[in-house]
């Protein structure tokens, strides 16, 4: 049985769901394929007065962008731009942007009234389908207390719309929200359970299988790994690193309806955040994409700020990691948290790959020296934008930066995109020559609220 070996998921006693193992990720570098170039603050700014992280497009339930009256809509977590840019986790409201172009985004306006379940919002996604709109996000912190937690439960709203005429689109409610998923302990850690440093289940994404049919609401999460375990040949220290990719499964094709299944990917062993996971369809295989972050990694193992991906010629397939240790995209090394949050989407013969714009000019170890940093400093440092699209090459299990468009640049199907041919990559690639095999620095747990990004 090798190490990728998959067992029946629907009867979870046939194996374990494929793993991304210690052997690949050792095998992570930066590389001209792989590291994007320097960006640059955006010349105008369509959200000047918020921060702008996690962002993801309405689509409908072929995957493809949705658009209302001829508008593309845009979601984002969002917070007061006065606010300390490391605060922004614990206020965190949805808020939608929309376009014609996919150059010019308008709007800025919170989806919700204060209805919304949790103490604030975090990650999800959003299904138009057949006029009827499904905003998955995550529910974050328990709202019938008054301290601020980090409980954390799959939500969805429904019954509410949005409208549009020749000026721009906006929200009618009222809004019904369900919680629609909660741990079950077995094969996703409850909070109870958790003995890492950081406690996931979150970041829906609604996924119908094109080969099958099926519908699936992808999320991150965490393994249970029981102390007398024999994973990670028995190292503690390892076994608190156990982040997923996990799946439930609507068997009616009903987008309230949902039962648990196995995970589709099991980062035991190697790293604690699977975050915001989702799939792509690209000649006819299916490439699973996540973000992930330096300091989530294991002991002993080096790793980036990055988006990662995995291909399989199906959903429940055997995952091969992208470029032999799941690194797609990262950052430079003289800018290693530029960049975060990436969303890959197909277009055309390409994949293109969205982000936010987080910390510039910012060269620490870790994001730990943000907080020496003073609050000034913390303000300008933090980008709180959308960044540059990238532009991905993509060929079986290999892939490749080959260009970048505008931030905030979404293109529309008819737009054509500039010839790549004479793109260069960043000179900035940097070297690892330095890495000495200590674990990497991490977050300290209160300090993020249990959230990283």
């Amino acid at each position: 049985m090798t190490e990728n070996n998959v067992g029946d998921r629907r009867n979870p006693e046939g194996g374990r769901p494929p793993r991304w193992t210690r052997s690949q990720a050792m095998r992570i570098e930066r590389t001209p394929e792989t590291v994007a170039p320097v960006i640059e603050p955006p010349s105008e700014d369509p959200a000047a007065d918020l921060h702008i992280w996690d962002t993801w497009l309405l689509r409908d339930r072929h995957g493809e962008i949705a658009e209302i009256d001829g508008w593309r809509v845009l979601f984002s977590l969002t917070a007061p731009e006065e606010l300390l840019p490391g605060k922004r986790h614990d206020v965190a409201e949805i808020r939608f942007f929309y376009s014609r172009n996919g150059t010019e985004w308008h709007g800025g306006e919170p989806v919700f009234e204060a209805e919304a379940l949790g103490q604030r919002q975090w990650a999800g996604s959003a299904l138009y389908d057949d006029g009827d709109l499904y905003l998955y996000y995550t529910a974050a912190g328990d709202e019938s207390v008054d301290e601020l937690n980090y409980t954390q439960r799959i939500a969805v709203a429904h019954g509410g719309r949005f409208e549009a005429d020749d000026d721009g689109v906006w929200s009618e409610g009222p809004w019904t929200h369900e919680t629609i998923l909660e741990p079950d302990g077995r094969w996703y850690e409850s909070e109870d359970q958790s003995r890492g440093m950081i406690y996931t289940f979150r970041d829906p994404w609604f996924f119908e299988d094109p080969e099958t049919g099926e519908t699936n609401l992808l999320f991150e999460a965490n393994t249970p790994v029981s102390t007398d375990s024999d994973r990670c040949d028995g190292d503690e220290a390892r076994q608190e690193f156990n982040g997923s990719v996990g799946v439930a499964t609507s068997h009616s094709g009903d987008p309230l309806e949902w039962e648990l299944e196995p995970p589709l990917l099991d980062g035991v062993c190697v790293n604690q955040e699977l975050e915001r996971p989702h799939i792509v369809i690209h000649d006819e295989r299916y490439y699973l994409f996540f973000s992930s972050h330096m300091h989530t990694f294991s002991p002993d193992l080096r790793g980036f700020d990055g988006l990662y991906g995995f291909v399989a010629d199906s959903l429940r397939g055997e995952y091969d990691p992208l470029n032999g240790s799941g690194l797609v995209v990262t950052n430079p090394a003289s800018v290693p948290f530029q960049a975060y949050s990436w969303m890959a989407f197909p277009y055309r013969d390409e994949i293109l790959v969205q982000s936010f714009y987080n910390y510039r000019e910012f060269a620490g170890d870790s994001l730990d020296g943000i907080a020496d940093l003073s609050e000034s400093e913390q303000r300008h440092l933090f980008g709180g934008t959308l960044s540059p699209t990238l532009r991905l090459d993509v060929g079986g299990d290999r892939t490749r930066i080959h260009g970048r468009l505008a931030h905030w640049h979404i293109p529309t199907s008819e737009e054509g995109l500039p010839n790549t041919d004479g793109y260069q990559p960043p000179e900035d690639v940097g070297s690892d020559d330095g890495y000495d095999g200590r674990p990497n620095s991490r977050m300290d747990r209160h300090q993020t609220g249990g959230y990283s990004r």
